[in-house]
């Protein structure tokens, strides 16, 4: 085998660290205008409020949050991004920006907004960086979308109280809500329409069933 002449390697290293530190320095950037735009205050519709999560792949998502006393719905769609009517073919490249989210419709009389934010660190692999389990990619990372400041101050208290108790980096990226694209219609209620589907029993159903144990008192009673 041919040797490669040690200055050679070492000028490669160097070009690839460079690259790479470039392109991390621009995703923060991007990062940091995105957390300094003033976030869109959805209207209240017939006492119901709404909320919006990304936490890996929406199907698991979306089944979590509406199995909890207080949401009349749970919608899969994409947010987070800069792209507009993004599809799931688009968002899985990774390039619009967006993350799989839901949108949530609650009742604020029955369940509150600081019990929605302790749903989605309590379901989730918090310090699991751009996926959630098998799942991985920026199309899968974690973000929980705020409307106003006092939902802000809520997410940062329980992200950083979180990090203290686990004392690792909470992955969840805290940004303004802007805009909420709703998914393709086979991918509402995915799970409870499609129970036989192996990532739904092997994947979705599971993390379903962890978060139930852990929250027993958040529990929609079963008829």
């Amino acid at each position: 085998m041919k040797k490669i002449p040690y200055i050679v390697l070492t000028i490669t290293f160097l070009l690839a660290s460079c690259k790479s530190n470039s392109q991390s320095d621009k995703s923060k950037e991007e990062l940091t205008k995105k957390q300094n735009i003033q976030p869109v205050q959805v209207d209240q519709i017939d006492g119901m409020e709404r909320a919006y999560f990304a936490s890996g792949c929406f199907w698991c998502v979306e089944a979590i949050y509406e199995s909890v006393k207080g949401v009349k719905e749970s919608i899969s769609g994409y947010s987070g991004g800069h792209t507009k009517n993004p599809t799931y073919e688009a968002s899985n490249t990774g390039r619009t920006g967006h993350a799989e989210a839901v949108e949530i419709v609650y009742d604020p009389e029955i369940v509150s907004f600081s019990t929605l934010v302790d749903v989605y660190f309590g379901s989730q692999n918090p310090t699991q960086i751009n996926g959630q389990g098998p799942d991985q990619g920026s199309q899968y990372r974690s973000i929980i979308f705020y409307q106003n400041e006092k939902q802000k101050k809520i997410i940062e208290e329980k992200k950083e109280a979180l990090g203290k108790k686990l004392n690792k980096r909470i992955a969840a990226e805290v940004l303004p809500f802007q805009k909420f694209w709703k998914g393709e219609a086979y991918h509402q209620d995915y799970e409870k329409r499609n129970p036989n589907n192996p990532y739904i029993r092997n994947i979705s159903i599971p993390r379903l069933k962890r978060f139930q144990s852990k929250f027993p008192e958040l529990i929609k009673d079963i008829d």
